[in-house]
């Protein structure tokens, strides 16, 4: 999966493996009682908002390279459609 072609599904595949990292790191903190546990029956939303906030500048600095060959490829994709409609646009003037 180092091809170009899967960059989009590499950056998506890391982001999510971060946030479940993250999500694991926060539920043994809470489960040893090192961070609060939440309010009543919050326990669930507190740690997936917390693991939320902890994974996202994690991953603006950690994915960088991914995010940039991403952004490349959804470029590359764009310009490619705007070409092709450019042509079609030129068919149907000519006729």
């Amino acid at each position: 999966m180092s091809s170009p072609k899967f960059a989009t599904l590499r950056y998506t595949a890391l982001r999510i493996g971060l946030f479940v990292a993250s999500f694991a790191v926060v539920w043994v903190l809470a489960y040893f009682r090192i961070i609060p546990l939440g309010v009543g029956s919050s326990n669930t939303v507190w740690l997936l908002l917390l693991a939320i906030v902890i994974s996202a500048p994690l991953s603006f600095v950690l994915l960088r390279k991914q995010r940039d060959a991403m952004s490349e490829q959804i470029v590359a994709k764009v310009d490619r459609q705007k070409e092709r409609l450019v042509a079609n646009q030129r068919m149907e003037d000519g006729l």
